[in-house]
């Protein structure tokens, strides 16, 4: 009998990152979740999700460990939901099992999808959740007539799987792997000393694009750095906040800002009030992803993003006002978001990846490199944020979705931003304990009059009520 071949897909870019940098206090696992207007069926939430699973062949991969790479391999492993009762963003990979690297949880009228950072990004993961809430509507709501979308349906079977990093910034001549190893490794002796250089040059490139290393910031200037007390279990503190879209679109205007440059400058305020010893003269640094396919044609549900840097350094001899701060991150938001600037950047990047002696050298040795690149890039940032922007469903599945809700594990303060109908939920999430930061932040909102609806979880034994963490 003839055995079946399991099709394997080597690891993007930012997803070999993610693996070196990943820890029990980052997971690199993130969340959506949608609150639905009735309780959730289990049971047709399991049938759905059925449909949706056989659509994206990408979210039947495992993940397996080589010797010179990680790679993603198909399984014949099926999801089954189950009730939401463990800690947001536990871990889903876990280096001694073969286990699917998403999982689709529920609670109430809440349903959830948590996703592995290397199986896919924001956008290629809302794609799934979108066709699940459609599928699970449609389910339960058996009097909805539905004319087929038909882009969607061809969306979920092609190229969802691709690598668009190799396809949009892999040069011709660094494909031939074989003729430029045959060169490379010529003169034995010099293999050791090469690899080692190139994968550190790589290493170094790969966090400049994807969790930005400062070199950039004046070597005199001290970036801030958030501390706390840490939860006792690693589990996230998380802070929801459920805001008017309109009302916060007329305070970025009143600032010339975008949404998202507003947002941003109001938590740097909010570090800035809430600081420990802060001198004045400090630099916020701030990261912040950015979705290709807004630059780059793709249909990949992979990873396909870049993640750029601002930064606003607080000066004695200035106001510092919400309309300096806004100015100066927006000057720098749009020096570095061209599509020129991006793939100058990653062409570079792709590269060095698949420069023949970077190949050779042994996966342990890259995770090394790039783990130890990782923690000097964390000591050169102080927040990151993360907006999705708006989230739209079909005319007859909207009536039945009340919010959308987006955040991630995380090894410093940080929030995501999502939209649907008229409301932004803005999820914080921290690492700590202490909630001072999230208060500030809410206290200028409701200074300006923007009702703010607030919900939290509970971390430590106190807020349980005496139970076991």
């Amino acid at each position: 009998m003839m055995r079946h071949r399991k099709k394997w897909v080597r690891l993007d870019n930012a997803s070999n990152i993610f693996l070196a940098a990943m820890s029990p206090k980052d997971t690199k696992v993130f969340r959506f979740s949608a609150e639905i207007s009735d309780t959730v069926d289990s049971e047709l939430l399991q049938k759905a999700l059925n449909k949706v699973y056989d659509q994206y062949l990408l979210y039947h991969s495992v993940l397996r460990r080589g010797v010179f790479w990680y790679y993603l391999e198909e399984s014949d492993l099926r999801p089954v939901v189950k009730l939401d009762t463990n800690p947001s963003c536990e871990a889903l990979y876990h280096f001694d099992r073969k286990e699917l690297l998403f999982r689709v949880i529920y609670w109430k009228k809440r349903i959830s999808l948590e996703v592995f950072h290397v199986l896919s990004d924001g956008t290629g993961a809302l794609w799934f959740f979108q066709d699940l809430l459609r599928e699970y509507t449609l389910l339960k709501n058996e009097e909805i007539e539905v004319v087929e979308d038909i882009k969607r349906t061809e969306h979920s079977y092609q190229q969802l799987a691709e690598d668009s990093f190799a396809r949009h910034f892999r040069k011709k001549e660094n494909r031939n792997f074989g003729k430029a190893a045959e060169s490379a490794v010529q003169s034995l002796n010099e293999i050791g000393k090469k690899a080692g250089s190139s994968v550190t040059k790589y290493g170094k490139k790969a966090f400049s694009i994807f969790m930005p290393v400062a070199d950039k910031t004046e070597k005199n200037t001290r970036v801030y750095q958030v501390t706390g007390t840490y939860t006792p279990d690693n589990r996230p503190r998380i802070i929801e906040l459920e805001l008017p879209v309109k009302d916060l679109l007329k305070l970025s205007k009143d600032c010339n800002s975008t949404l998202t440059i507003y947002l941003t400058a109001l938590f740097i305020e909010a570090i800035r009030k809430t600081a420990k010893n802060f001198k004045g003269t400090e630099t916020i640094a701030v990261s912040v992803p950015v979705n290709l396919r807004q630059f780059f044609p793709s249909n990949t549900a992979r990873n396909f993003f870049s993640t750029i840097r601002l930064e606003y350094t607080y000066q004695l001899d200035k106001e510092n006002s919400m309309d300096e701060i806004c100015k100066e991150l927006k000057e720098q938001l749009e020096a570095q978001l061209s599509k020129e600037n991006l793939e100058e950047w990653l062409t570079r990047l792709i590269a060095f990846e698949y420069h023949p002696i970077g190949r050779l050298v042994i996966r342990p040795i890259k995770d090394l490199v790039l783990k130890g690149i990782n923690k000097r890039n964390n000591r050169n940032l102080t927040i990151a944020i993360s907006n999705l922007g708006r989230v739209n469903f079909p005319e007859y599945v909207d009536p039945y979705i009340n919010q959308v809700y987006f955040h991630t594990i995380a090894v410093r303060p940080q929030f995501c931003a999502i939209s649907h109908g008229d409301i932004l939920t803005i999820s914080f999430s921290s690492p700590y304990v202490e909630t001072d930061i999230q208060q500030a932040y809410v206290t200028m909102l409701t200074e300006k009059e923007i009702p703010v609806t607030i919900s939290a979880n509970k971390v430590t034994q106190e807020e349980l009520g005496g139970e076991g963490i």
